[in-house]
């Protein structure tokens, strides 16, 4: 058989070629810009050539801090095509975290949409690797500031060759994309990504008993591009000529509603957070979805309420998917299988609740100190995986490569069980790991940081439901004897508000007297959660 690459280059060759009037249809700050995927190509290759005159070459990282939008998915396919490494940054981390990983990427070189620059510009002096910054925007005006090595993306991609050749010997296994997790301990671990690894993720997203993504949808993005890629769904959508619904910045539920209905999308995808704004739209007013074949659900569990609200009011299923950033991403899918079918709609409803089982070239294993879990649905273990986009190393980290990857599978750190027709149920997290709107919130950073103050003698934090959030963080806090009564919610909150970004916050902190332990002296937070869930679940 013969060898050919499987590089990210002959996914926007495919669609330029076969699908050129198909559109990328883009909202922005100024409006609604569409663009067929001949012009998208060259506006691409445009890019490309460009970043080559300032100096990109091949293996160098460069940093996009940007919403989903037009020239975003130009620097998806700009950037790996050329030969450079697509770093997406996640635009809600903290400015500490923020200036972490760009250094730890050695980013060369930032493209930042306008709005997000004051982001970028409060750690200016901290990001030596950036050479230059480029600004996402139709104004050609640049943000005032004292940064010189500063330039407009579209007076910088019209001095750009829109004919201009990708490199014909990039390897399938040379890195093309770098995303970071969302620094649940610790700093933010690196994963990279190959040509390969997205191809196959592109590709897999097309089967039927996955996605099933094709030519004929029209797919709105709503996970973050900086968030493992959107999912893997821009790069599948330009190969397969999929119409591209990019929702811009700072949508909301209604944004979101309005382009369905109007573009006629098919597909989308995003976390419960999203869904459930989208519930309490549709519970204000009417919206034509009638076009939606189904709903993409991950970052955390979708609630048996939220499946059936949309499958028995609406018509559209919503189907569960299970990945991190280290599984590059989607490594399961629920779908029902054919003999399910035959269940009630409730035991449907039950069964869809689930991660569902893995996706085509994903192994899955649940195992716990006796071995691998029976297939009963009762017995909990931790969530194993292995396969062609499951990373094997974190980047500059070999102690928690260490940690994590043990005889070719990596430890996820969730607790599943497994049952009899193989789908996997997500029940526990080892590290008792806060999701608060799909993102990841660590408790032992927010207990630490409170047991720095001197009035504060224990701090223990979990996560209680929230209707819109999923998770949100909340603490319990013992005082030292002599600042009972001395110490205030709001003095405390005043204080970690400096240390964390915002949405890491707790929601509240209650005054307690002793946090619980276990016969070894652990924090026993289970007890914690029996005995106060009920009493911070917001209406």
């Amino acid at each position: 058989m013969m060898e050919t690459r499987l590089t990210i280059d002959k996914l926007l060759y495919r669609a330029e070629k076969y699908f050129p009037t198909k559109e990328v249809i883009s909202r922005t700050e100024n409006g609604m810009i569409r663009l067929t995927y001949e012009e998208f190509a060259k506006r691409t290759r445009s890019l490309a050539s460009a970043l080559q005159t300032l100096g990109v070459k091949r293996g160098d990282r460069v940093g996009t801090f940007a919403w989903n939008d037009h020239r975003h998915l130009e620097a998806y396919f700009a950037i790996p095509s050329m030969g450079a490494v697509l770093h997406t940054i996640n635009i809600r981390l903290s400015s500490e975290h923020l200036a972490y990983i760009i250094n730890n990427a050695e980013d060369k070189i930032l493209l930042v949409d306008k709005g997000l620059y004051p982001l970028i510009e409060n750690i200016i002096d901290k990001i030596p690797t950036v050479k230059a910054i480029i600004i996402m925007s139709e104004e050609a005006e640049l943000p005032r500031t004292e940064e010189k090595h500063l330039y407009n993306y579209e007076l910088l991609i019209a001095t750009g060759d829109n004919s201009f050749l990708f490199p014909d010997d990039i390897g399938e296994n040379e890195a093309a994309g770098l995303c970071y997790t969302s620094a649940t301990t610790g700093n933010p671990k690196g994963v990279l990504s190959t040509h390969r690894s997205i191809v196959l993720h592109s590709m897999m997203l097309g089967l039927t008993d996955t996605m099933g993504l094709s030519e004929e949808d029209r797919a709105m993005h709503v996970v973050p591009m900086f968030h493992v890629n959107a999912w893997g769904f821009p790069f599948a959508s330009v190969w397969f000529g999929t119409t591209q619904i990019l929702p811009g910045p700072n949508f909301t539920s209604q944004t979101l509603l309005e382009l369905i209905e109007s573009e006629r999308v098919t597909i989308t995808a995003g976390v419960p957070t999203v869904w459930i704004g989208v519930l309490n739209e549709l519970n204000r007013r009417s919206y034509d979805l009638s076009s939606l074949r189904y709903i993409l659900c991950g970052g955390s569990a979708a609630s048996k309420g939220l499946i059936s609200s949309f499958m028995e009011k609406y018509n559209v299923p919503i189907m569960h998917a299970y990945g991190m950033t280290e599984t590059g991403p989607v490594a399961t899918v629920s779908k029902l299988k054919s003999y399910h079918q035959n269940l009630s709609a409730e035991e449907k409803i039950n069964q869809l609740t689930k991660q569902g089982i893995p996706v085509p070239l994903i192994d899955v294993n649940v195992i716990n100190e006796s071995g691998e879990v029976k297939m009963d649905g009762e017995e909990m273990g931790e969530v194993l995986f292995r396969g062609p986009w499951i990373t094997d190393h974190y980047y500059k980290k070999p102690e928690q490569t260490a940690e994590a990857i043990k005889e070719g599978w990596l430890y996820s750190g969730d607790i599943a069980t497994i049952d009899d027709a193989g789908y996997i149920k997500i029940v526990d997290r080892t590290k008792d790991l806060i999701k608060s709107g799909g993102e990841w919130i660590s408790s032992v950073q927010l207990e630490n940081a409170l047991m720095t103050h001197e009035a504060v003698f224990e701090a223990a934090v979990i996560a209680i439901p929230h209707p819109k959030w999923q998770e949100r963080p909340v603490a319990f806090v013992v005082l030292h004897d002599n600042y009972k009564d001395k110490v205030t919610r709001d003095e405390l909150l005043a204080y970690l508000a400096p240390q964390f970004a915002k949405w890491w916050l707790p929601d509240d902190i209650l005054f307690i007297q002793e946090v619980p332990k276990t016969g070894v002296g652990k924090f026993l937070k289970r007890k914690l959660r029996e005995e106060y869930e009920n009493f911070f679940v917001k209406e």
